[in-house]
């Protein structure tokens, strides 16, 4: 039997259903994360979050990657 729960995402608060039975079926499935991004939203989320909050999430990470690399790069801190 496939094991689905009803969460809340915890950066915005919507309803999902988490297909942690079945992953395929899962909304989070569908978010591609690298290791580094799994890490960032391990360490700043302690449950599931909805796959748009996912796409969100990674987005900022990566920008704040982004920003870090230039700074560094220019030698600015």
């Amino acid at each position: 039997m496939c094991k689905h729960e009803n969460k809340t995402c915890p950066r915005c608060h919507a309803a999902f259903e988490c297909k942690l039975g079945d992953i395929t079926k899962c909304q989070c499935y569908t978010v591609k994360l690298n290791d580094a991004e799994r890490d960032f939203l391990a360490r700043t989320y302690n449950d599931c979050l909805c796959a748009d909050c996912m796409k969100a999430a990674r987005a900022a990470y990566n920008q704040a990657q982004k920003e870090i690399h230039l700074k560094q790069f220019f030698g600015l801190r």
